[in-house]
């Protein structure tokens, strides 16, 4: 029994883990901040345009392949998931930085696709590594805690961008060297923080979750407003360190939301007889259920002999198992339609203000209103999915269909503008496109169980990617050209004539998001497939296993040392 509260007590909690994993959030997106930087790499090193698009591809590759990472967290502990994140990040940025300040020989244009791919492959590492541990301390908050560890990272963008101006001043070359030490240290220092607990049952776990989120959305608050400021006036090196210290403090604010729960826990611990232990809850439900016997303990066969005999909804797939269930395969149709079209129109976002004729300056603003309300979608449909779970039974995939449905209207506003359109569009696919990944990360592991999740949540992301290079690319941009060429056309010129092809005007995009909105419409019907199939599932009580499974709020939080890891089934 622990005779006194202490610092120690506080760092092995479950809650300071939150509070550790929230700030490893804050440094895993770097790969928001390339169009700062881009331009010292393709000055510094005389690439043209196309070389630069080749980074930015492998950029995008490197951030969206996370299977590697959950492979390893299967046969790894969590501190070596986080440690290899760590050393990958270094590595990559910090090598691009000697490339761009002329520290060592210009490298090989391979060679910087590899650099720039390994640095953003480092953040799947620090996802997975807090991300999934998160999930399974607390897996009846999952969709709460998804949407906020989801929303740090879509301000992670901001909080560096300022950070870099207080500590560099205005020098986008020196971003690169922040890129690679500042999420790499919060990844070594929080290494060993980072871990499985068991899952313990607290009355007031939700409300805690939602001073969290009050936090962050002051925070997200705060950030939008400096970041209009200085778009209007000049910030002095001074003006730029004291919001930093502004940020930096309200970064630091849910960790004393987390020594006040540990206090908590530990008042309680020393008064146990004030509440009732999971056990004698769980006694009483069984006196009034019958419970199943236990299942019988199967005999270990080979990865291939079960993919088709598959557990109920909820329990333990096997890697093979889900990524082969006509569910997930439902799943990554409809993350495809959506994530790829909300893709498209974030990476086009400059070249349709350029189109439409907004001034330079404006285009930026389009940036930032994507990114906060980025955030505000995260937070939104993890709240809000969780809370129409508990309450009335609503399955989650129903609320998937809506946001898709929603963000149908923003790509009708891009193919079908008026006056400040754009602005209202980039609200609404900023947050359509931040509202998609928690709800995907959480259906996931409430369908195919928690025993692979830092596979399989990695897996259902590749459909982003892969949406972004059909929709972008072979749609976006083919018929972005051929309006441009029309023009030219017009003009009695040919393509040899110019040096890039530029198309103003608002039939440029249009039917290229006439496309967006009829495939994420699509999206959201393919999502209505797996709103009937899950119906039934979600109707019951989907942590009921978890909360049967808790210990009693007053004994200690450690897990004992799995003895199967390692030898995970595929």
């Amino acid at each position: 029994m622990t005779t006194s509260f202490s610092g120690v007590q506080v760092g092995r909690g479950r809650w300071f883990t939150i509070f550790a994993s929230f700030l490893i959030m804050t440094g895993a997106g770097a790969t928001y901040l390339f169009g700062i930087y881009s331009k010292q790499i393709k000055a510094s090193l005389g690439y043209d345009q196309t070389t630069l698009n080749l980074m930015g591809f492998f950029k995008d590759l490197g951030a969206n392949v996370g299977v590697f990472s959950g492979l390893i967290a299967e046969v790894t502990p969590t501190w070596f998931v986080l440690l290899v994140g760590s050393a990958m990040n270094f590595t990559g940025y910090f090598m691009i930085w000697l490339a761009v300040t002329g520290k060592i020989a210009k490298p090989k244009v391979w060679h910087m696709c590899a650099y720039i791919c390994i640095g953003a492959n480092s953040q799947n590492f620090a996802n997975t590594g807090a991300l999934v541990t998160c999930v399974k301390n607390f897996p009846e908050s999952r969709g709460v805690m998804l949407g906020l560890l989801k929303g740090f990272v879509g301000l992670s963008g901001a909080v560096m961008t300022q950070l870099y101006l207080a500590i560099y001043g205005n020098d986008a070359v020196s971003l690169i060297l922040l890129i690679a030490w500042f999420p790499a240290a919060l990844s070594v220092v929080f290494v060993y923080t980072i871990r499985t607990m068991k899952v313990v049952r607290q009355p007031n776990e939700l409300r805690v979750f939602y001073h969290f989120l009050y936090v962050s959305i002051v925070l997200a608050l705060f950030l939008m407003a400096i970041t209009v400021i200085q778009k209007q006036i000049v910030f002095s090196h001074e003006a730029y360190a004291g919001s930093s210290v502004v940020i930096s403090f309200m970064l630091f604010v849910p960790l004393f939301i987390a020594i006040r729960e540990e206090l908590l826990l530990w008042n309680l611990k020393k008064h146990p007889d004030q509440y009732i232990s999971t056990a004698e809850e769980t006694e009483k439900i069984q006196s009034k259920e019958v419970v199943a016997p236990p299942p019988e303990e199967k005999v270990e066969t080979s990865c291939f002999a079960n993919i088709f005999d598959k557990p109920p909804r909820g329990e333990d797939y096997t890697i093979l198992q889900a990524l082969l269930s006509i569910d997930m395969l439902i799943l990554f149709l409809a993350t495809l339609c959506g994530l790829g079209a909300s893709l498209t129109a974030v990476d086009n976002l400059g070249q349709i203000g350029e189109a439409l004729g907004y001034p330079a300056r404006t285009v930026s603003t389009f940036v930032s209103l994507v990114s906060i309300w980025n955030y505000f979608g995260r937070v939104f449909s993890g709240f809000v999915s969780e809370a129409l779970i508990v309450r009335y039974k609503v399955p989650r995939p129903l609320m998937m269909t809506f946001v898709l449905l929603f963000s149908c209207v923003g790509h009708l506003l891009i193919a079908f503008p008026g006056p400040g359109s754009v602005y209202v569009a980039s609200i609404i696919i900023g947050f359509t496109f931040g509202a998609q990944l928690p709800l995907l990360f959480a259906i996931i592991s409430e369908l195919f169980g928690l025993k692979y999740y830092s596979t399989l949540f990695n897996c259902g992301q590749l459909a982003s990617p892969l949406g972004s290079y059909i929709l972008n690319v072979k749609v976006a941009g083919l018929l972005y050209d051929r309006e441009a060429l029309k023009e030219l056309a017009k003009q009695g010129l040919d393509r040899s004539s110019v040096k890039e092809l530029i198309c103003i005007g608002p039939h440029c995009y249009r039917l290229s998001f006439i496309v967006m909105a009829a495939v994420t419409f699509f999206g959201a019907l393919v999502s209505l497939i797996l709103v009937g199939r899950t119906r039934e599932f979600y109707r019951g009580d989907i942590y009921k296993k978890f909360r049967e499974a808790a210990i009693d709020i007053t004994t200690d939080a450690e897990t004992p040392k799995d003895k199967n890891r390692g030898k995970g089934n595929f």
